[in-house]
């Protein structure tokens, strides 16, 4: 089940989840928009540089570059810490809540009962941060939630003890 956190009225939660991901995931967002906006000055230097001489090309000379280094701050400077500030998790004895977006904020319930299988992933940027992402795959609609970049470790315990407690349920029910 998910709401956006649009009002009381919408179905949003009485409280928000608990805990906030891993510091580490500054770092990860951090160098993850480092590799972005290098990607971006590889494009617009191409641009650029096959662009002829006369028509846009005046303009585009710090249009291109001015929009890069404002995209660059933002990506790197800012969007981070605020990621860091909004996303949320928590696993309590009946559910799985996650609280994501930054823009849309959408809040996410997933009962213990309704737990197919718990995964842990690993990327390799995540592995340099020592992080790591529970995934819960549901048989709902709304698929698989993930609880991104957790601390390896931490990762590896919510996931042994989501999985523990979901085939608890189902033996309870059969």
């Amino acid at each position: 089940m998910t709401a956006d956190a649009a009002g009381p009225d919408a179905g949003t939660p009485v409280r928000d989840p608990a805990w906030p991901l891993s510091r580490s995931a500054i770092g990860l967002w951090v160098v993850e928009g480092v590799i972005g906006t290098l990607f971006w000055v590889v494009v617009v230097v191409a641009v650029l540089a096959f662009l002829p001489d006369g028509g846009p090309a005046p303009v585009l000379g710090w249009l291109l570059p001015s929009l890069l280094a404002l995209d660059a701050v933002v990506t790197i400077g800012i969007r981070p810490w605020v990621r860091y500030r909004v996303h949320r998790w928590e696993v309590t004895g009946e559910a799985v809540y996650t609280l994501t977006g930054w823009l849309t904020r959408t809040w996410t319930l997933v009962p213990i009962s309704r737990i197919q299988t718990v995964d842990v992933t690993r990327g390799v940027l995540q592995q340099l941060f020592g992080l790591a992402t529970v995934a819960v795959l549901t048989a709902s609609s709304q698929g698989t939630v993930r609880v991104l970049h957790l601390e390896a470790d931490v990762a590896q315990r919510v996931a042994d003890d989501l999985a523990r407690r979901a085939e608890l349920v189902r033996d309870e029910v059969t």
